[in-house]
């Protein structure tokens, strides 16, 4: 009985004695005898249970995996080693390369303006035609002419030959990106690119037959050197080269300070295109100073107007025209003819693109008389009275000399020597420099010195000559002779100039300057610095030559009447020398000139004419320069507003009755 109320004890299973084995039952149905159990039906044969198969041990394979494992780590390791460690800095400039470009700001170039600030040269806004050449490939455009067809519409817009165009855009340099098309185009070329780029791209756009064949012409801004007054001046300003530098004249003179400095745009890019999420950086361009010269506009018009005239009159091959303020060496003009418009050099000869004011030398003829005469009053051997036996024929050394007329003897003062510009009476005067030939000859070496013959003006010009005067002991013995009346020597037309200037000046010789001072990009004017001052002959010398030469102007018997002005007191002197060809080293032609000054009692404005090789007409100094002396100092004298001193000349006399 069980402890707990109301339950029953479970039941235990006894188990019964084993069953025999079944024997198999024969195949085929067996009908049951009576009494016999029914058949059971036979059941569905059981699956065969699947074999198991027994795996390896994976211990080796996954240490040949891991060993794999480690063998490409390691590879990665020593890569990224190379890249970030050993080459790092040579895959960074890659890089760079690569994704950032940039391009030059260029500076704009100061101005040139003439004293009273009338602009002579300036800078407009311009662009270069540039170009990416892989953006032309099959590749970008899906087509094989892209080249062709863009240089066929470029050409024209350009000015360029089509194959020209062609050979930039199709590089041997596969992997090129940068091309220049064309220099410092105009805003309206740069717009007509565009517009037609803007047209394609549109096409494009609707028709996928067509390709924009300027997709990858792009631009650079920068600026473009112009010239408002054409030709005028432009032995002076010089022009600028395809490189934005300055090729001449003052252009290249004070090329650093005109310049200013460029900056530069730095950006990334993908595809040609800049990525302006990125950002980029810029340094800005610092413009350059302006320059302001010496020279007036409209006397410089004049100037050249006339020389223009006369030398086409002439059938001459070249000349020049200065103006000088006697007072402060500043050159108001500087003309030549024939000349050339930098704003177009391609029409210009090489010939005439330079200043032959300043870059040819020759004889000056008896011009140079005037120095001689200096000499001979600052060493007390003569005065303008003095007189002086001028026979038909000088003979000295080894030639005769005579003056550019046969006369009968000529009984002149040392005035009418200048008056009359006798070769003759010069040689005689000078004479008396010296004891001796050679003591003679080293007195005039010194003043000729003095008075800037053999040195460079003083101006610092591209291609400036010093002219040419050799040491006393290397003079020939024709040269002794010649030498004192312009023969012989050598010099510019700017440093011919300086000589009447600094008789005009007192006897103080005022270097030349073209430069009147400069304003920088802070709008500050620095004025130029002021010129060397060299006391060459006294005061009361300088005053007795003007008187001399106002009569070689004022009295008949003079050479120079044809430089006469109403109401003012002229002096100047004419000159007329055997010229040297610089093609052959011989001499061939003449060299015809005049110089002087007005008014001569009270010096203001320096002029000097020179002509080389007039071929039609006269080539006398006085016949073909004077004319040009009297329009050009006529014209300074009103555009400067000098009035004349209303004082009349003391006459010298020219000759005397012996």
């Amino acid at each position: 009985m069980s402890d707990d109320f109301g339950r029953q004890p479970p039941r235990r299973r006894v188990p019964g004695p084993a069953r025999p084995e079944r024997s198999a039952r024969p195949v085929g149905r067996s009908r049951p005898g009576p009494g016999a159990r029914p058949a059971r039906r036979p059941s569905a044969p059981r699956a065969a249970a699947p074999k198991t198969i027994r795996l390896g041990s994976p211990r080796p394979r996954l240490r040949l995996v891991g060993l794999a494992l480690t063998l490409v780590l390691a590879a990665f390791v020593v890569r990224l080693l190379q890249v970030q460690a050993v080459d790092a800095s040579t895959y960074a400039a890659k890089a760079e390369q690569n994704r950032y470009v940039g391009y030059t700001l260029a500076a704009e170039r100061g101005g040139i303006t003439d004293r009273s600030g009338v602009a002579l040269a300036t800078s407009e806004d311009a662009y270069d035609i540039t170009a990416d050449p892989t953006l032309f490939t099959r590749k970008q455009l899906k087509i094989d002419d892209g080249p062709e067809q863009a240089a066929a519409l470029l050409a024209p817009i350009l000015g360029q030959d089509q194959e020209t165009i062609l050979g930039k855009l199709r590089p041997k340099d596969k992997k090129l990106r940068y091309v220049l098309l064309a220099h410092r185009q105009t805003p309206q070329v740069w717009k007509q690119i565009k517009d037609l780029k803007s047209a394609l791209a549109t096409k494009s756009a609707t028709d996928p037959g067509t390709a924009n064949v300027l997709g990858g012409v792009l631009s650079v801004p920068t600026t473009k050197r112009v010239y408002p007054n054409g030709d005028l001046a432009a032995g002076i300003l010089g022009w600028v080269n395809a490189d934005g530098k300055g090729g001449g004249g003052v252009e290249q003179q004070l090329n650093s300070l005109l310049a200013g400095k460029d900056g530069k745009v730095r950006y990334a890019q993908s595809g040609g295109r800049q990525v302006p999420t990125v950002g980029s950086t810029e340094t800005p361009a610092v413009p350059g100073s302006d320059v302001e010269l010496t020279i007036d506009r409209d006397i410089q018009w004049a100037a050249q107007q006339a020389i223009t005239d006369q030398v086409k009159e002439s059938k001459a091959d070249r000349g020049y025209v200065i103006v000088q303020d006697t007072r402060t060496g500043e050159v108001l003009a500087m003309a030549n003819s024939p000349g050339f418009d930098p704003n177009d050099l391609s029409k210009a000869r090489s010939v005439n693109m330079g200043n032959a004011a300043l870059q040819d030398a020759y004889e000056p003829g008896s011009t140079a008389k005037v120095m001689s005469m200096a000499a001979v009053l600052e060493q007390g051997v003569a005065t303008p009275l003095t007189h002086v036996i001028v026979p038909n024929r000088l003979h000295r050394g080894d030639r005769l000399f005579k003056d550019d007329i046969d006369h009968e003897t000529w009984y002149l003062t040392l005035n009418g020597v200048l008056a009359k510009s006798s070769n003759i009476g010069t040689i005689l005067a000078t004479g008396q420099l010296g004891k001796s030939q050679a003591q003679a000859n080293q007195v005039l070496y010194s003043y000729l010195r003095k008075f800037g013959l053999g040195r460079y003006s003083g101006l610092d010009f591209p291609g400036e000559t010093p002219g040419i005067l050799a040491k006393p002991a290397d003079w020939s013995t024709s040269q002794q002779y010649t030498i004192p009346f312009g023969q012989g020597v050598s010099l510019n037309a700017m440093q011919a100039a300086s000589v009447y200037s600094t008789i005009a000046n007192g006897g103080v010789r005022v270097e030349p300057t073209l430069v009147r001072g400069t304003k920088g990009p802070d709008g500050r004017f620095t004025p130029a610095a002021k010129p060397k001052e060299t006391r060459v002959v006294s005061a009361r010398t300088a005053k007795t030559l003007a008187r001399m030469l106002e009569s070689v102007v004022d009295d008949q018997e003079g050479t120079g009447t044809k430089a006469r002005i109403p109401g003012y007191r002229v002096a100047g002197k004419t000159g007329t020398a055997n010229r040297v060809d610089p093609a052959t080293g011989k001499y061939k032609g003449y060299t015809s000139s005049f110089a002087g000054f007005a008014p001569a009692d009270q010096p203001r404005i320096t002029v000097y004419c020179a002509i080389q090789n007039a071929t039609s007409g006269s080539y006398f100094g006085g016949q073909i320069c004077g004319p040009v002396y009297k329009k050009v100092m006529e014209f300074a004298l009103k555009t400067l507003q000098v009035p004349p001193t209303g004082a009349k000349a003391a006459k010298l006399p020219v000759s005397y009755t012996p």
